[in-house]
C-alpha cells in the first residue's frame, strides 16, 4: 500500500464533478460539501491522516468546508455545470493524484453516497455524532463556524471501517 497522498479540495471537487458529468447525476455545492465531507471523514479513519485541507464546519445544513464553498456559491442551489470534467479527469485523479487505495476509498464514498439527494446527505450528517458534537447545544437554525475536528470524526467513523 502506497502513502496515502494529501490533495487539494479542488482536485477532489473536480474528481466528483467529472462523476457527476459521466453519470448524469447532478451534482450541487450543498452535495458536493457531504462528499468532500464523507470523503475526509472516511479517509480519517481508514488513514488516520485528512485527505484534504481545510476544516469543516457545522452549518446549519450540515458539514461545509468554507473555501470550497465560495468556489461554487455562483452555482447557488443549481447542479455544479462544467463540461470540461470527465472521465479523462477521473482517471488522472485516481492515477497520478492520489493513491490506489484512497481512489477504492473514494469508490466505496460514491457508492455509499453519491446516488443520495443533497437532502438526504444533510440529514444522514444531521444524525451523526461529528456535526451534532460540534453543534453542541445550538438549535437546528443557528449559524455555526464550529469545526468539525478531526478526532471526533476518526472515533466516529473508525468504528465501522471494515479491514481486509
Amino acid at each position: 500500500m502506497g502513502i496515502p497522498k494529501q490533495t487539494t479540495y479542488h482536485e477532489l471537487a473536480n474528481y466528483f464533478v467529472s462523476l457527476s458529468n459521466e453519470t448524469g447525476n447532478l451534482i450541487s455545492n450543498l452535495k458536493l460539501q457531504k462528499l468532500l465531507y464523507y470523503s475526509q471523514a472516511w479517509h480519517l479513519a481508514y488513514f488516520g491522516e485528512r485527505l484534504i485541507e481545510g476544516d469543516f464546519q457545522a452549518w446549519v445544513h450540515g458539514p461545509v468546508l468554507p473555501e470550497a464553498y465560495r468556489k461554487f456559491r455562483s452555482f447557488s442551489w443549481k447542479p455544479i455545470i462544467d463540461e470540461s470534467q470527465n472521465q479523462d479527469y477521473i482517471d488522472h485523479f485516481c492515477s497520478q493524484v492520489v493513491e490506489k487505495t484512497q481512489c477504492e476509498l473514494l469508490n466505496d464514498v460514491v457508492e455509499e453516497y453519491f446516488g443520495l439527494t443533497a437532502y438526504e446527505l444533510e440529514k444522514l450528517t444531521h444524525s451523526e455524532d461529528p456535526w451534532i458534537k460540534a453543534r453542541g447545544d445550538l438549535s437546528a437554525d443557528v449559524p455555526s463556524e464550529n469545526i468539525i475536528c478531526d478526532s471526533s470524526m476518526i472515533e466516529y467513523y473508525q468504528q465501522f471501517v471494515v479491514r481486509d
